[in-house]
């Protein structure tokens, strides 16, 4: 088990070794405090190659082989992050100076005061800590981009956010709906990894597309993708994406297993018109998925289902709020799943 804070020293004086481990043998004994010990520059960089987890640094500034001002331009090409405090005597106060502008973080005296050693230890695990914190949430900030849409995290981020996970709001929006068309044969057939790799392939070029529309994808469902517009001209911009996406994808050629060519198609169903959007899920579990529901995004999936390889289809509604910008060409009524009366169909050429 390894201790929960590593430290090293640099000085080349033998008593210093001896008088920190007598001052810390209580945190070394419980594994709070490791120390490990240079006595000059070189050596010290040698053991922070084998001690990469160290957490702080306190050196000497006159030391053979390689000083402290040397030893601490060192460090900070090696990890700039790694806090360095340095050890001189008070009359040396030029030095120590110059070891602040080259970037410690801090300084302490000779001869030793133990109380002073211990609180700037203190202090600069903190900041340690501290950065650390922050580079994690970095971290996992950046990996929940990439599993959440940019516009949910803004609405996470917002202050009301934790209690208001059940609210919803009626907004106007339009819904696209995305389908690789017989990828599920394909998924039969391929290796698991290459039907992963094609499937992102072709998200990447509909997501892409979204984007550049200013919409966000609200979620990926198998092969498909639920795109949602909203704000300022909704319904332009979700065509635009829609036709550009069926233009990216058909431009696409793979080759499967047995030198087979694949030429991917994609049907997509367009509707525009007012849908509720909030958090859906369960409080008790508190797994919410931010989504849009309403029969405008149902209608724009019955629409996908019934397009061909290569259409896109939209119903009356969505013809007539299109007012004539897109050169669409009547299909006629078509049955949609648990659609009472047949709809009038047009796809958008």
């Amino acid at each position: 088990m390894s201790a929960k804070h590593k430290m090293l020293v640099v000085d080349d004086e033998d008593d210093v070794e001896q008088l920190v481990r007598q001052k810390f043998r209580r945190q070394i004994r419980e594994q709070e405090y490791e120390f490990i010990f240079a006595q000059n520059g070189v050596e010290a960089l040698l053991k922070l190659k084998e001690h990469p987890d160290t957490d702080m640094v306190f050196s000497d500034i006159n030391m053979p082989v390689m000083d402290g001002l040397t030893l601490l331009e060192k460090i900070n090409e090696l990890n700039p992050l790694l806090k360095t405090v340095i050890i001189s005597a008070y009359s040396d106060m030029e030095n120590i100076r110059l070891a602040m502008n080259r970037g410690a973080f801090d300084f302490i005296c000779k001869p030793f005061d133990f109380e002073d050693f211990e609180h700037t230890l203190q202090k600069t695990l903190k900041t340690v800590k501290q950065i650390k914190d922050t580079l994690l949430a970095i971290q996992e900030n950046n990996i929940l981009k990439m599993y959440v849409d940019e516009s949910v995290l803004q609405f996470m981020c917002r202050k009301e956010f934790e209690t208001s996970l059940l609210a919803n709001e009626t907004v106007e929006a339009s819904i696209v709906f995305v389908d690789i068309c017989g990828f599920t044969a394909i998924s039969e057939r391929e290796p698991a990894d290459v039907v992963v790799s094609l499937l992102n392939k072709y998200f990447d070029i509909i997501v892409r597309e979204v984007i550049a529309e200013s919409g966000y994808v609200d979620k990926f469902m198998g092969d498909a993708v639920l795109a949602v517009f909203r704000g300022e001209n909704h319904l332009d911009r979700a065509l635009k994406a829609a036709l550009a996406i069926n233009k990216g994808i058909q431009a696409t050629e793979d080759t499967l297993s047995g030198h087979q060519t694949f030429h991917p198609k994609v049907s997509i169903g367009v509707n525009t018109g007012d849908v509720v959007s909030g958090n859906v899920g369960s409080a008790t579990l508190r797994r919410f998925d931010f989504t849009v529901i309403g029969d405008v995004v149902n209608t724009a999936q019955r629409l996908q289902s019934a397009a061909k390889p290569g259409q896109i289809l939209v119903n009356e509604a969505t013809f007539e709020k299109a007012g004539g910008t897109f050169n669409m060409q009547k299909i006629g009524e078509v049955a949609l799943k648990n659609k009472a009366t047949p709809v009038m169909v047009y796809e958008v050429l």
